[in-house]
């Protein structure tokens, strides 16, 4: 697995004008191919009277689905340079959708490239975009007489905890880097006294930093 990737950070649309010609850029996550297509349906829906919607998207951390389309523009003049902007960000798991709006000027293949990778790079700008991380899924059980402590440690310290679930003993589920894993066991256990049970599960990818 990718240590981390980049995605965009949230649903947005930019528009840019070029002699006269209108481009909407339409950007959203999309974790599978199906969540892809259905944004690029959205868009054409809201859209029904633009000239063209051409898209690209990206799926998987090591950008294993690559798709775009022309819808209609010379061909390479549109998804292609879309595409390739994704993938110069090194964006991963994100739809672009740019409807078209015809000005009355033609642009010709060098400005149709400029104004579609354009328009998919200045609504990442503006946009913004954000890094997510492999971690390594852990529960920690524990008494209750600890658990309100090592919950407010744990948080303290900016580890990513998610669910507690309160019966007979404490769980507390939290992200570790895989890299942690080993110097975060050696914590836990002095500061429980060696009480506290860690389990290792799955691994999937957390938010990191907005760019």
């Amino acid at each position: 697995m990718q240590e981390q990737y980049r995605t965009v950070a949230r649903t947005g649309v930019h528009e840019t004008e070029v002699n006269r010609s209108r481009f909407l850029c339409a950007l959203g996550p999309a974790a599978t191919e199906e969540e892809a297509q259905e944004f690029i349906a959205r868009v054409r829906k809201e859209h029904p009277t633009a000239t063209h919607h051409c898209f690209a998207y990206v799926i998987g951390a090591d950008a294993s689905v690559q798709r775009a389309s022309d819808d209609g523009e010379p061909g390479g003049t549109a998804g292609a340079p879309m595409l390739q902007m994704l993938m110069r960000r090194e964006v991963r798991y994100t739809v672009a959708v740019v409807t078209r709006y015809y000005g009355g000027v033609k642009l010709g293949a060098g400005g149709l490239i400029r104004a579609y990778g354009g328009a998919v790079g200045e609504a990442l700008d503006a946009l913004g975009t954000r890094i997510r991380r492999r971690f390594r899924r852990v529960t920690v059980t524990v008494d209750h007489q600890r658990a309100g402590r090592l919950e407010n440690e744990l948080r303290a310290m900016g580890r990513a905890v998610g669910e507690v679930r309160y019966a007979e003993a404490v769980t507390i589920e939290l992200g570790l880097p895989d890299a942690e894993v080993d110097a975060f066991r050696a914590w836990l256990a002095d500061t429980t006294a060696g009480t506290a049970v860690l389990e290792l599960g799955g691994e999937a990818y957390g938010d990191g930093p907005t760019e």
